[in-house]
Order: C-alpha cells, then structure tokens, then sequence
C-alpha cells in the first residue's frame, strides 16, 4: 500500500468537488442569497486542501487492487465531510454529525434527510442537495475518472471498486473513455427530463433539482411533500418513466443509441421489469381494496412500485396509511433494488435473480442427484464461484441490515422504526417505516444513530466489500499479506 496515491487521488477528488461547490454558490449568489459565502469558503477549502495534497504527491506505477479499494472508499468518506462544512457555516445544520449525514445521504443518493421544512431552505442550499446526489449518482471517483486524464493510471482499480454490480463491463477499450461514456448518457438523460419538466408547469429550478435527483435515483426534493407537491399526473408520470430508466443498467442505454435493442435479451431486465409489473399489479389491488378509485390507484402504485425499487425514494402517498400487506410489498422491492450498472442501490436483480435461479437449481439436483445440472442467464453460463461471490454478498447486506436495526434498537428506537431506517440506509432509499416514513425526516435521531446510518449508507453505495475491506488489516500492509502457509 502506498499512502501517497491515496492522498494524491483524493486530492484530486477534492479539486473536482470545489468546482461543484463553487457552482452551487453561484447559483446562491444568482438568487442574492447569504449562503454565497459559505459556498465560495467550502469550495476554497477543498480546492486548497486537495490541490496541496495532488502537489506534494504523485502517481509512480499503475494502482493495485487494494489501493483501489482505499481510494474509493476514502475518497467517499472525505467528500462526505467536505459537502457537510456549507451546511454548518450556512447555521442549517448546528449538529456535525447531523450535517455530515444529510452530506453522505446525498452523495450516496439516500435521500434521507434530516430537515423537516425543505421549502424554507435557500435556493443555494436546494442546489447544493441536488448536486450531491446527481454527482453521487454515477460516483465521485467515475466523474474523476472521466474528466482529470491524471486518473489514467490505475484507473481500471478505481472503476472496479466502484461501479455498483456484479459485473464492470467496459463499454470501450480504455477506462476513461467508458467513464465519459456513461457520463454522457447519464448528463443527457438529465437534461431530456428536464425538459419534459418544463412542459408539465414546473420552474426552471424546480425541474433542474428534480431531474438531477431522479437520474440518480436520489429521491431529494424541493418541496416538503415531495413530487405530490405539485398535484400533475403527467409530472408523476414523467418522474416514474425516468426513475425506470435509472434503475436500468446504463449500458443497455448506451447499447440503444448505438442502434441495439438489447434489453429483452437481458435476462436481469426481464426479471426487474416483470418484478416491477407484478408488484403493481398487486399493489393495485390492495389499494382498490383500500376505497382508491382506478386511476388514482394504478398511478400511486405505480408510482411508488418503481419509486422503492429503484430506491429514488420520491413520494406521492404516505404508503404507511395503506395495508400492511403493501407495506411488506414495499420492503421486499427496497431489498431488491434496481439492476447492476445502474444508479439505484439495493442487493441488485441480478443478485436476486441468481440466488433464485440457484436455488431451484439446487432443488432439481435433490431430485436428479446424478444429473449434471449447468445454470444460466441467457446464454452465459454461470459459475459456481459466481454463485459464492453472490452468496457472499446477500449475506453480508443482511447481516449488516441486521446488525444496523439491532444497533438503533439498543440507542432506544422502536421495532419498526430501527427495521425501516436500517433497510432504508443500506438500501440507498430514503424513505423507511415508523418514524422515518414518507412523510417523516431524521432530523430527530441522536448523533450515535446518524453514525451507524452513514456507515450503512457508505456500504450500501460502494457494494460492501469496498467498505468492509478497510477493516482488513491486510489492506493496509505496506509489503502485501502474509502468507497463509508457511514453509516448514
């Protein structure tokens, strides 16, 4: 491990962030806003603190494996702090840690927020929530990767340990030119929304925040009441179609404005979308059950269905008034997530979709125990390595969920509340259960129980493994491991 890469990409990370940070105190400034200050400061802070590190140090070889797992997960730490410090110097946020929260909940498109009135914050403030989770969205790191050539070395080690999924296909030889790539696609998406914003009645400022937010399945708004703010069928149906296309892998997008229609022939689209149709399907009914009348039902459900699923977290009801059985409908979705290479958190379809296909694979084995049973997904042939790595995974995801509901419990949060804030933060969805639901903030925890949700939080966004490998003391050897064996 050499330190000095690590504190010359995070420099680098940190150059990158200033601009943001200086843009949204331009937009402050635009609307003649004292917030001006406090981001022209943050922004200043980490140009000086991040060009002073890219300077004293620099890259002498290609980034190692696990340098690039440090990197990135680092990289996320140290910006959370960074977007924390125009909250604390703006006096929105008087707690630290609640500031650093509402910081990583954007950069790792929760959504979770601690404030209870959205609509009294500056424009500047509203700006900057945005950013974090639109930059957040495709990843910090990604972003450097695409815009800073510094990055091309070693950058493969940085795009492996971020990019949410089981797989990192490389759309184009070179790394950088498929991080530009997957920028490209995910910046135009942004602005085609936003413009259908425009024609559905909503402010320039209105559509720009919730366009960002919605390509990067970050669920922040500008209003107190979310997207049902602004009472418009067509604007919920626009938000629903876009949250879909962010919870899809972006290369499938790519793949269509190269003139191939690959999706049907991806079998994690087929079970995502058709998990996604179910599920509304269902969800109809019960809120049919539930005295809603057809229309209004389809659209809710709908609405929320693909909301959670892609882990967005934007609302149009407060789904904790209807049925138990949809509320444990929604629960299952938040653990599904959307499918890998997308902005959306969760375990991932894929994941899903291989534990299950494993799992009836094992059940014909029990039935067959001479047959020589080979499982796929279309046409590729899944490894039983594949399968471990897989399992390895779900297992962790849900002992942290576990672990992180038991830990809330213990701080003195009840049952469904601790149950719903830690699938909400490891899920990377925002909304929870009882007293973080659609209509509730966090604002009212303790700063012990914002510190647990951000270490969730961090791991749902950088898929376990780049967190969990920081408390591996071989990471931070400077040689390598030891070996495991020994000669005698």
């Amino acid at each position: 491990m050499n330190y000095r890469h690590l504190v010359h990409v995070i420099g680098i990370t940190l150059m990158a962030v200033s601009t943001a940070l200086a843009v949204a105190g331009l937009v402050a400034l635009a609307f003649g806003e004292r917030e001006t200050v406090a981001f022209l400061a943050a922004a200043a802070i980490a140009l000086a603190v991040g060009y002073t590190a890219f300077r004293r140090t620099r890259l002498t070889r290609d980034l190692t494996v696990r340098e690039g797992y440090a990197v990135v997960a680092l990289s996320w730490i140290t910006v959370g702090v960074i977007g924390a410090v125009p909250y604390l110097f703006a006096g929105v946020i008087q707690s630290p840690m609640a500031a650093f929260f509402e910081s990583v909940s954007g950069f790792t498109t929760t959504g979770a927020t601690v404030f209870a009135e959205v609509e009294t914050l500056s424009h500047g403030i509203l700006f900057w929530r945005s950013m974090t989770q639109w930059l957040g969205g495709m990843g910090i790191v990604l972003l450097g990767i695409a815009i800073l050539p510094f990055l091309g070395v070693g950058g493969m080690q940085l795009y492996r340990a971020e990019v949410p999924g089981p797989t990192k296909e490389r759309l184009t030889p070179r790394i950088r030119q498929t991080a530009s790539t997957l920028w490209y696609v995910y910046a135009g998406l942004t602005g085609l929304q936003a413009v259908l914003y425009l024609f559905g009645g909503l402010s320039v400022f209105d559509a720009i925040n919730h366009a960002m937010t919605t390509l990067s399945t970050g669920g922040f708004s500008t209003r107190n009441a979310s997207l049902a703010a602004f009472e418009s069928p067509y604007v919920q149906y626009v938000t629903v179609f876009f949250m879909y296309l962010a919870g899809i892998n972006f290369t499938l997008h790519y793949r269509l404005l190269r003139g191939r229609f690959l999706y049907s022939s991806d079998p994690a689209w087929r079970f995502f979308s058709g998990t996604l149709l179910a599920a509304t399907a269902v969800m109809v009914v019960i809120t049919m059950v539930g005295g809603l009348g057809l229309e209004r039902s389809f659209r809710e459900s709908l609405f929320q269905v693909v909301s959670i699923a892609t882990t967005t977290g934007f609302a149009t009801a407060d789904y904790e008034t209807w049925a138990p059985s949809g509320q444990l409908l929604l629960v299952f979705l938040m653990f599904m997530g959307g499918m890998a290479g997308s902005t959306a958190g969760g375990m991932k379809a894929m994941r899903v979709l291989m534990l299950l296909r494993h799992g009836l694979m094992e059940l014909k084995r029990s039935v067959h125990p001479r047959a020589v049973i080979v499982a796929r997904l279309g046409s590729t042939m899944v490894t039983d390595r594949t399968f471990l790595r897989v399992l390895a995974f779900a297992l962790f995801f849900l002992a942290l969920f576990a672990a992180g509901a038991f830990a809330l419990t213990l701080l003195g949060h009840d049952l469904i509340t601790a149950i719903g804030a830690s699938a909400s933060a490891i899920g990377n969805i925002g909304p929870g259960l009882g007293g973080v639901g659609p209509m509730d903030n966090y604002g009212w925890m303790n700063p012990g129980s914002h510190a647990i949700l951000i270490f969730l939080m961090l791991a749902g966004r950088l898929e376990l493994f780049t967190i969990l490998v920081l408390f591996h003391p071989d990471l931070w050897r400077r040689h390598g491991a030891k070996p495991i064996l020994r000669r005698a």
